[in-house]
């Protein structure tokens, strides 16, 4: 670089070190850093006390107010002002937001905050007011997180800039964690852990107290237990046994769906999945009706109140519409039915995140649990002592009443004096210092013996409790009992083990059954019309085409189509444009092999039968329900050889099919041939049997091939066309035609040729 002189990256231009780190390690550390942070002091909750930080600051930062159920509320402005101020240097809103989640009965199974105002609706829980028109203040249940607070139960450090402490976390007197559960989001780790119902986990934890050694599936064998309950009820649907598997896991699915009842005609749901809000559900529900998507429900309305949050009104078509299945299709495809996500990831005692499994978290909470009641033992064990040990001094003092008075008026430092004298500690001679002349009287005396007498022996109790790990669970036992019974309550979310899975009904279940009449034309156009059609081929047709053929069906049946190369298709009819118009390409709907044109359409029942057959001379019976495909390049069914073409499939519809029913085949020589349909197969796929002989020689030369085939019953008569003009073969002069399948038939004088077969309309 020539002249140029090296910089040195060791000090900087002020003589100040610098500190030089390969970019990989510095990324690498700050990432870890801030992951570490997210995880620990952001997204993942305490499995003490069941809270995040910025929830457990919000609490405290409430009860440092005053804010406790007994007292007046305060705006929340205040409150989220102190929080940040004191101890949560983040933004407002996020802090808000966890404020008003903690405040809302249908996002927390029991409720940290109660709220003033708008704070928002199952609807939209986020519609809640600004924080400067709601007021908040602490509820009677958040008592089980701060009534030990002050019995030095808890841990303190430095809030963020070293002027104020803070709780490291909250002396809870109930597994609050999965009591209200919790979700978040860390870096490369979440939690998701449902509410539960505190009866329910007062009874397992009382189990693990008296028996830690139980297996998680004793633990869950209590026909008590139910797994999670959620604020806004609902049922469970997902068995027993593969809840049970989730808790000995901590990881899993639920599934969760509305109830609902029959009133006067109409489904009523009033309980909804967890954060599922009603107008959600309207909307899915609605956008469904305006696609015509289903019929089944006239109406939907939401009557919800202030005295019934959950209220959604489904108003059925008829009478006849069967309610489980309409809202077994609903709860398939909308949110009435949830699958809800549990991962129980908690940061525990070690300072670490780990997924629990049931036990292992209540054994953990436990043990916290343990660690709180004993400091708080400990605490007052102490204050007792401290107690008890100014009042020994304070006992000196009216046995040598005299004495003590004479050295506080006579000597100039009279503290000393009685530390020597009478063989007292600086905190004694302070205390008897202090005393004021209204204390010397001889009732004081009386009270202090007293008082003496009752902390000796609340003494000896805390000393004999602290020794016996059985007694200090016993207590723990005690108090969780009495806890729960002051704050338990009935269950939310029931269980449905019978319930069937959700199934979404079919689009031939949802369309009307309406007679339609489905048109095909030459070009592989098609088109619907309500009703039947005398004359299709009179229908207005792009310039190019014409009819094909048509065959009447229902709405809400399929339409199967055949394409040239033997390839079959199927269409729900009540999808099919409008006879209105012109129709629409097929090729739009489906996509068919490149060259492949439409020869025909076949509708009806499920066991509809038609005949399939292509020119020379092959067929077979298909039912309707083996050519359903939902693939749109359709399957093979009819197979296709040589210089063979398909043939307009021959409808069994308006016959007594298979009994007494014949089939009627015609050639292009002239030749007809009539024979009972029960000398043809039903196949799924395949060429089929030979209906008519054609030779071989004469196919090939293009001069005789199969061109027509019915399905007609004894009593009809067929029209045998020629050109324009038909004729007329009664069922009288069937006999000179019939034979077996295979023959070449016997010609129609005076036609020298066929052009097609039809029945004659009766």
């Amino acid at each position: 670089m020539g002249d140029q002189k090296e910089l040195d990256f060791t000090t900087g231009s002020n003589g100040t070190a610098i500190d030089i780190q390969p970019l990989k390690e510095f990324a690498e550390k700050a990432y870890l850093d801030y992951s570490m942070y997210v995880i620990l002091d952001r997204a993942l909750p305490f499995v003490g006390d069941g809270l995040k930080p910025v929830q457990r600051r919000i609490i405290y930062a409430m009860s440092e107010l005053g804010l406790s159920v007994k007292s007046k509320p305060k705006k929340s402005a205040r409150t989220v002002g102190d929080v940040l101020g004191k101890y949560h240097p983040h933004g407002d809103t996020a802090c808000y937001e966890a404020m008003v989640s903690m405040a809302q009965d249908f996002s927390y199974r029991y409720p940290l905050i109660i709220g003033q105002g708008n704070w928002g609706s199952y609807d939209d829980p986020k519609s809640f007011a600004a924080m400067r028109y709601t007021e908040a203040k602490l509820s009677a249940y958040t008592k089980l997180l701060l009534l030990e607070l002050g019995q030095g139960t808890v841990d303190w450090k430095l809030n963020f800039d070293g002027t104020l402490n803070e709780p490291v976390y909250l002396p809870a007197r109930l597994p609050n964690l999965i009591l209200n559960g919790v979700t978040g989001i860390a870096v490369g780790m979440s939690t998701d852990i449902p509410p539960h119902n505190i009866r329910e986990m007062a009874t397992l934890l009382n189990k693990l107290i008296v028996n830690p050694e139980l297996s998680i599936g004793q633990l869950l064998r209590s026909n008590k237990f139910q797994g999670p309950d959620f604020p806004s009820g609902g049922e469970i649907i997902t068995p027993i046994s593969e809840i049970k598997n989730i808790y000995k896991k901590g990881i899993g699915t639920i599934k969760i769906r509305a109830r609902y009842r029959k009133e006067k005609g109409v489904i009523v749901i009033d309980e909804l999945p967890y954060q599922i809000s009603g107008n959600k559900i309207i909307e899915q529900i609605a956008l469904q009706m305006k696609d015509k998507k289903l019929p089944l429900v006239t109406d939907i309305n939401d009557e919800s109140d202030h005295k019934t949050p959950i209220r959604v009104v489904i108003t059925p078509k008829s009478s006849r519409v069967d309610t489980s299945e309409l809202m077994s299709h609903l709860f398939a495809t909308t949110d009435l039915e949830k699958t809800i996500r549990v991962n129980m990831n908690a940061i525990g005692l070690d300072g670490k995140p780990k997924i629990y499994d049931l036990k292992t978290l209540l054994l953990e909470w436990l043990k916290f649990r343990f660690l709180t009641v004993k400091k708080r033992l400990e605490f007052r064990l102490d204050e007792v002592e401290s107690r008890l040990h100014i009042l020994e001094g304070l006992m000196i003092i009216y046995l040598n009443l005299d004495e003590v008075i004479r050295i506080v008026r006579e000597q100039e430092k009279p503290k000393e004096k009685l530390i020597k004298k009478f063989k007292l500690t600086d905190l004694q001679a302070e205390s008897i210092l202090n005393l004021r002349l209204r204390n010397l009287a001889k009732l004081e005396e009386q009270k202090i013996q007293l008082e003496k007498d009752d902390l000796e022996s609340e003494q000896k109790s805390l000393a004999k409790l602290l020794e016996s790990k059985k007694e200090i669970n016993q207590l723990i036992q005690k108090e969780i009992l009495e806890d729960a019974k002051e704050f338990g309550d009935d269950r939310r979310t029931k269980f449905n083990e019978e319930a069937e899975t959700s199934q979404a009904l079919h689009e031939t279940q949802l369309a009307s059954s309406d007679p339609v009449t489905i048109v095909l034309s030459q070009s592989g156009w098609v088109r619907s019309a309500k009703g039947s059609i005398d004359e299709p081929e009179k229908l207005n047709y792009k310039t190019g085409d014409a009819y094909l053929t048509s065959v009447g069906g229902r709405s809400n049946q399929f339409t199967v189509f055949i394409d040239s190369t033997g390839r079959v298709y199927s269409i729900v009819t009540n999808t099919l444009p409008s006879a209105r118009s012109q129709g629409e390409p097929l090729s739009s709907r489906l996509n068919p092999p490149d060259g492949a044109t439409f020869a025909g359409i076949m509708s009806g029942t499920a066991k509809t039968h038609w005949l399939l057959a292509t020119s020379n001379g092959y067929g077979f019976f298909a039912k309707v329900s083996d050519l359903y495909t939902k693939n749109r390049k359709g399957k093979s069914c009819l197979r296709v050889t040589g210089d063979a073409s398909v043939l307009i499939p021959a409808d069994t519809r308006q016959t007594d099919y298979p009994k007494g029913t014949l089939i009627a085949a015609a050639n292009s020589a002239g030749k007809l041939l009539i024979f009972s349909s029960d000398q043809i197969v039903q196949m799924t796929k395949g060429k089929g049997l030979k209906i008519i002989g054609i030779p071989p020689k004469k196919f090939k030369a293009g001069k005789e091939r199969l061109v027509s085939v019915v399905v007609l019953n004894s009593k009809d008569s067929l029209r045998v066309y020629s050109g324009k003009k038909p004729k007329i073969i009664r069922p009288e002069d069937f006999h000179h035609f019939l034979s077996d399948r295979g023959k070449r038939g016997r010609s129609v004088p005076p036609f020298k040729k066929i052009d097609s077969l039809a029945i004659e309309p009766k």
